[in-house]
């Protein structure tokens, strides 16, 4: 019996065929794909003729066909829609793929041809986009160890497996917190609360299997509660539990685990030669080194924490004011803020979200990336992997250009946040190849699905990595879409989350889900005019967590992790009502993988870029202005990583941005 995952997808747009496959699949896929690839990579190791850049980087640019479709099949799934045995499947597939990986870049005789062929590439009559990937592949194995020897080749290979194991670890743990905690409420609990959140508790309790309504750690759930709930008590209780994921003692307590980590990703810069994780790790940013990065945050902070020591002023009185005698707590702060925008802007989000449907807003990204590229949307009808998922064939002029899958709803089986991935990036070598993206979201479903601002906002950025991803046009898929440094992967979505913010893009799109009439113009100016509402509070956590990530990586590794986030948010006299975004045992960013370890300030340095961008529009002929949209798609969303960050961003605006743009966009310029 022949195994769907690794057959031909005949299925239209080469989907995998998710009503074929089960979980039972993977395992011997996997065997058989790592066997392939291995006798792949022996055989270009091996091959006698002397080094080429067809033989030897191309080859490895095509090598893989089979591994690359089980392990997009098997992450899609264990990330959206895990259960027992993906989990299981998971623990063991991530150490063999750490090894898989290893024993590449320690295999000397493909590293002695890649490095001839650097040594020798001014020779090689490459293109810009070949000589790109010929520097990209040589350094990517130094920096994956093929140039150490012996005991330290040994030990490095320990250490990414390890390291695997352990991400691996880390993420279940926090799903398993966030999964099995809820807390039910009763009919006088949902007292204050308005109907989208008492609707969305109800579905949590269907899903949970109560009858009656549960606050669950989903942040679209506990959020409002957060928000409208005038139970203090309760709020505590919920906000203990959130703060508390990954920390609660047991087999599901990430601080050990994170303080091994740590302590492995020290080891493993030492190896290479590196003083700390985070000068090996921004090396190939466009920060390139720690200081840069403390620049930039620290330059942040100060004007965010006044504007957040101020606004705690004020809710504090609002506080004392509700007859509450006692010092203002993070279980307090949303409330306040809550009740506080509302009198200052007249904003109520219970009146706001209606305007705000799910299936409305998918219209409008969809709408202005129309206006700006051209692309149009077709609902399809193809097998995926969750009945909650959609799909969407992307054209333009008719021509086939990506697939499309949303899968917005949040559900036990999903890990919290919002991402992008591609299942199949885009290529021109060895054969011309789609784009195959999805993003995922975790909103609270309802009749209809209602978003607040920030959902909604989600949505838009998240749609702008899958712009990056769908554009995209370059040979290579090693360049391919996001396949970009870690601080200008951010620039597309951050940036198309201001589209969002365009007045006619409310009035079209922003209708109200019982009687289909636009937002009022008074209420859409409201949203505008609150757009930096609470942002010393947002920045203050976004900020303080960058912080701490860069000081676990900057130095020596710390023993106990948790003494060290304390240190670092008292040296920065952090607010006592506002925590980290993502405290320690639950930051995922930092410690699910290495994607965003030493390196979750990228937000922020992405965003110095997105106001400065978004301002190039403004400066020309507005919003959808189409020749900065042209700009937009040949120097950055069809660019991908085929040339340096910097060099791509001032082709398109003539300059390197200031963090001026920054403060302004935030509304904390002085």
């Amino acid at each position: 019996m022949t195994n769907p995952i690794l057959n031909d997808w005949t299925t239209p747009f080469e989907l995998a065929p998710f009503d074929a496959i089960s979980d039972a699949d993977f395992a011997p896929a996997l065997e058989t794909a790592l066997a392939a690839h291995k006798a792949e990579i022996a055989a270009i190791a091996s091959n006698p003729d002397p080094a080429s850049f067809a033989n030897t980087v191309e080859a490895l640019e095509a090598a893989g066909e089979a591994l690359d479709k089980v392990l997009s099949v098997f992450f899609t799934v264990s990330g959206a829609d895990s259960n027992p045995d993906r989990e299981a499947l998971q623990r063991e597939f991530s150490p063999k793929l750490a090894v898989h990986f290893s024993d590449i870049s320690s295999n000397k005789a493909l590293f002695r041809r890649v490095a001839d062929l650097w040594a020798g590439k001014d020779e090689l009559g490459l293109t810009d986009e070949q000589a790109r990937v010929l520097m990209l592949t040589h350094r990517g194995l130094v920096r994956a160890g093929a140039a150490l020897e012996g005991a330290e080749e040994a030990r490095m290979k320990e250490i990414k497996s390890r390291l695997a194991t352990l991400g691996t670890e880390f993420t279940q743990n926090l799903l398993a917190d966030e999964r099995d905690w809820y807390m039910e409420l009763t009919d006088a609990d949902l007292e204050g609360l308005p109907k989208f959140a008492v609707d969305a508790a109800q579905a949590a309790g269907q899903e949970k299997g109560v009858a009656g309504p549960v606050v669950t750690l989903s942040r679209s759930i506990i959020v409002p509660f957060l928000q409208f709930s005038p139970r203090r008590d309760l709020r505590e209780k919920a906000y203990a539990a959130w703060t508390a994921r990954g920390a609660n003692g047991g087999k599901t307590d990430n601080r050990a685990i994170a303080a091994e980590i740590l302590a492995l990703r020290q080891e493993r810069a030492e190896l290479l030669g590196y003083e700390s994780f985070a000068d090996y790790k921004l090396e190939t940013e466009m920060a390139k080194s720690p200081d840069k990065v403390r620049d930039l945050l620290m330059a942040v902070w100060g004007p965010a924490k006044a504007r957040a020591d101020a606004d705690a002023e004020v809710l504090s009185q609002m506080m004392h004011d509700d007859g509450v005698n006692a010092s203002l707590e993070p279980w307090d702060w949303r409330y306040y803020a809550e009740k506080r925008r509302k009198a200052e802007h007249d904003l109520d989000e219970a009146a706001l979200k209606p305007y705000l449907q799910l299936d409305r807003m998918i219209e409008a990204a969809f709408s202005c990336a129309n206006r700006l590229f051209g692309l149009e949307f077709r609902a399809v009808d193809v097998p995926l992997y969750h009945p909650d998922c959609r799909a969407w064939e992307v054209t333009r002029d008719g021509e086939h250009v990506a697939l499309f899958i949303g899968d917005y709803f949040a559900r036990g089986s999903k890990r919290s946040g919002a991402w992008c991935s591609a299942m199949r990036s885009q290529a021109k070598f060895p054969d011309k190849q789609a784009p195959i993206v999805i993003n995922v979201c975790n909103f609270a479903k309802g009749d209809p699905a209602l978003l607040s601002y920030d959902d909604a906002r989600t949505l838009f950025h998240e749609f702008g990595h899958a712009l990056h991803q769908m554009l995209s046009s370059v040979t290579y898929e090693s360049i391919s879409g996001t396949s970009v440094a870690r601080d200008f992967v951010e620039l597309p979505s951050q940036l198309y989350e201001h589209w969002l913010e365009v007045p006619d893009v409310l009035r079209e799109f922003a209708t109200h889900a019982e009687t289909g009439e636009p937002m009022p113009t008074e209420m859409l100016n409201r949203v505008l005019d609150a757009a930096t509402f609470d942002m010393g509070f947002q920045t203050v956590e976004y900020v303080a967590s960058a912080l701490v990530d860069l000081a676990f990586h900057e130095g020596d590794a710390p023993g106990d992790p948790m003494a060290r986030q304390a240190e670092v948010l008292d040296d920065l006299g952090m607010a006592h009502a506002i925590g980290m975004r993502h405290a320690t045992p639950h930051f995922a960013h930092v410690f699910a993988g290495d994607g965003y370890s030493s390196g979750y300030y990228s937000y922020m340095w992405s965003e110095v870029m997105d106001a400065d961008a978004f301002a190039a529009f403004e400066e020309a002929g507005g919003a959808f202005d189409p020749e900065r949209a042209q700009a937009l798609e040949q120097h950055i969303l069809s660019a991908g990583g085929s040339q340096e960050p910097d060099v791509l961003y001032t082709a398109f605006r003539g300059r390197l941005p200031g963090v001026e743009a920054l403060l302004k966009g935030r509304g904390l310029a002085a």
